[in-house]
Order: C-alpha cells, then structure tokens, then sequence
C-alpha cells in the first residue's frame, strides 16, 4: 500500500514539475518578445478575400518542394471538384436562354406612329414606395451595401454603371442627381409605338414603374439610348 501510494506521488510531482517548467518557459519566451502575447492572445481581423487568396498561394508555393506528391494529390483533387463545379455551371447556363436567342424570336415589324404619346400617359411623377420616392429605392437598390443614405435619399455611394461599364463613385448629393437618370430599359415611347397605346391606364402605369423596368444609368449614356428599342 505504501509503495503505491509512493508512486502515484512520484506521478504527480513529475506532472507538477513539467507543468511549472513550461510555463517557465512561455513566461521567458513573452520576456524575451514583448510584443508576442499580440500573437497569442489579440483575435487577427480578416485582411479580405485577397489577402486570404495570396496566402493560400504562397502556401502552395512553399510546399510543393518539400511535399511534391501532397501537393499533386491535392491539385489533382482541386481539378475534380473544378471539373464537377464547372459541369453545375454549364447545366446551369443551358436552362437559360441568351439574350440573342430571344431576340431572335421577336417578331420585326415597323415602328408604330407615335402619335398621342405623352409621358403623362403612363405616369406623372416617381410615387412613393413605403414612404420613399420609387427614384431613391431604384438608386439604393443599385448601389447596394455602399449607398450612404440621408433619410430617403441616397447622397453617396459607388456602382458599376450598365451602359458604359465604368466604375462610378459619387461623394456628394449634387454628383447623384446631375449624373445619374432612372431609365426605362423598354422606353415609354417604344412601348406606347409597340401597343401599350391600346392597354389600359392601369397597365400603363405598371409598366412605367415597374422595378425590373428601371436601372439607374449615365445621364448622357441615357440620353443617347433616348428611346432606342432592342434593335438599336
């Protein structure tokens, strides 16, 4: 009974020692680096998806010397799941017709006069949406998570514009509301040439305030589309 009681004290002072001496050493270590305990204990942001990308990359650069195999395996299995990723997307894309495809279909006749055509026969200003002009949610909703709003209104904000593909950024109100227009992608004039002179009010003005049938655009590019149909 004494010799087991012997060892498991025997047994807990080697733990106890061994305990004592790394903490002895981590105690040396942070008196050594004084700025270390930042590593250890100060959570890391994420830099972003970029910074993530380059260190994932020169973790790959690094190790195919020394684990050459390793990294073929995994490039090897990257290449299936790219291949797998790549077949979800082709099956994708072939449920969903291109836009040429449906023009095709599109049956060509001449313009319709224009007579009668107004603006006012579709609508006569922007209505409000919950308490916000239609204009300011279209712009909100185009610039995204970067539009800075004063109440309603959107005073700044960044977007990639359609029509001229360029990248826009607007730090003041003024800049918004002498560069950006809220355009019709199917013109009120080509709609009203094409039959909406026959539909009724109602139906005229949905199509004119319609969600899916406004973007925010270039003035001046919006200018130049003025009311050009698919075919222009």
């Amino acid at each position: 009974m004494n010799n087991k009681m012997r060892i498991i004290t025997s047994r807990k002072m080697r733990r106890i020692v061994a305990v004592v001496g790394v903490l002895g050493l981590v105690v040396v270590w942070l008196v050594a680096n004084p700025r270390s305990y930042e590593q250890i204990f100060t959570k890391v942001e994420n830099d972003g998806a970029a910074s993530g990308i380059e260190a994932s990359a020169s973790g790959i650069a690094e190790n195919e010397g020394a684990n050459g195999d390793y990294s073929a395996e995994a490039t090897s299995a990257a290449n299936v799941d790219g291949d797998y990723s790549a077949e979800a997307t082709s099956v994708a894309n072939a449920n969903v017709p291109l836009a040429t495809e449906i023009l095709e279909k599109l049956e060509v006749k001449g313009r319709a006069p224009k007579t009668g055509y107004s603006r006012e026969e579709f609508y006569n200003n922007w209505p409000t949406v919950d308490g916000c002009s239609l204009r300011q949610r279209i712009i909100r909703r185009e610039f995204g998570e970067s539009a800075v709003l004063d109440g309603c209104t959107v005073v700044a904000g960044e977007y990639d514009e359609p029509y001229t593909g360029e990248h826009k950024v607007f730090r003041e109100k003024t800049e918004i509301s002498k560069g950006i227009q809220i355009d019709h992608v199917v013109a009120l004039s080509d709609a009203w040439q094409k039959g909406a002179q026959y539909f009724t009010t109602e139906v005229r003005y949905n199509i004119a305030t319609d969600p899916l049938n406004l973007i925010a655009v270039d003035g001046r590019a919006n200018q130049k589309k003025s009311d050009g149909d698919a075919a222009t």
